[in-house]
């Protein structure tokens, strides 16, 4: 009795290898990718978070607190990731913000003295694929003489 034992050739075993590394090495740049996005998507919320922060405080100021700009609206501030990670020094990403107050120039003149356009921009770095990259985000708001504010402090 004879048995024939049959295996693989060394091409079939080269080209089986290949493919599998070619596979794990698409799995992980996926995974890589992936996580990148994602680390971007939570950058870019965070961001929105400050933003809506900063926007929603100064629509709450007084008048005379928007008008008096050095010690409400302060023209530069940083932000961070995580600012409660100070203790384990894992504070994230680093915003850098401007806030910009302005007399609006598309309103009719009656008004222009009783309203600023505030502006709020954020900037920060981003690092997908290794390659670092620098986004801007701003929101803009409008605060009137006798507005909102009025109301809630009652005509301060």
């Amino acid at each position: 009795m004879s048995f024939k034992v049959r295996g693989y050739t060394l091409i079939e075993v080269m080209v089986a290898v290949g493919l599998m590394g070619l596979v794990t090495v698409s799995l992980y740049a996926g995974f890589s990718f992936g996580f990148g996005v994602i680390q971007s998507t939570r950058d870019n919320l965070r961001a929105t978070q400050i933003l809506m922060r900063r926007t929603e405080a100064i629509r709450l100021y007084t008048w005379s607190q928007v008008m008096n700009t050095n010690n409400y609206l302060v023209p530069n501030f940083v932000e961070y990731y995580d600012p409660l990670g100070a203790a384990s020094s894992s504070l994230g990403t680093v915003y850098y913000g401007r806030i910009l107050s302005e007399i609006p120039s598309d309103l009719p003149e009656n008004y222009r003295t009783n309203t600023r356009t505030i502006t709020v921009t954020l900037q920060w770095t981003n690092t997908i694929g290794g390659r670092p990259r620098t986004i801007s985000q701003s929101m803009q708001t409008r605060v009137a003489r006798y507005g909102m504010q009025n109301y809630i402090y009652g005509g301060l």
